[in-house]
């Protein structure tokens, strides 16, 4: 009877365990969106990429120069959001030095996959979340990304 009492109480931690991996993981989630949203608009503005402005470039070395400077924001904006979700793992303690946390960060984030390395449990829905993230936002990126680049492609009017 001990025994099951163990296994309840087991079920109990772990439930709330899983509502703090949740918790934390949606809290995260709308961080990065939002650092994401925010860096898009703010790189648009920024750079003055509204729609008429990049209509009237040609594809010059000027062109190029918007392309390269539209990619190094977005990898910026990307680096920023693993090295938000690396330090959360120092806070909590999920992993304790920086370059393993980045190294994990960038692995989940990339959807490349966990690396073989020692990661709670108590934390692993908030890395495969991390995942979800990643994957959700190097497409937004790719979609502003194409758009701008499309843009600047097409011939100028008149």
């Amino acid at each position: 009877m001990e025994a099951l009492g163990s296994a309840a109480s087991a079920q109990v931690s772990a439930g709330i365990s899983l509502g703090l991996q949740l918790f934390w993981g949606l809290l995260l989630l709308v961080l990065i969106v939002s650092v994401q949203g925010a860096g898009i608009v703010g790189a648009t503005k920024l750079l003055r990429l509204e729609d008429r402005k990049l209509r009237a470039h040609r594809v010059d070395v000027k062109a190029f120069g918007i392309l390269i400077a539209i990619a190094l924001v977005l990898f910026a904006l990307h680096l920023l959001e693993v090295v938000i979700f690396a330090l959360f793992y120092m806070v909590v303690g999920a992993i304790d030095e920086f370059e393993p946390a980045l190294f994990f960060s960038i692995s989940a984030f990339t959807t490349l996959g966990h690396p073989d390395m020692h990661f709670p449990a108590d934390w692993r829905i908030v890395g495969a979340l991390e995942g979800l993230v990643g994957f959700l936002l190097i497409g937004w990126s790719t979609a502003v990304f194409v758009t701008d680049m499309s843009k600047l492609l097409r011939e100028s009017p008149g």
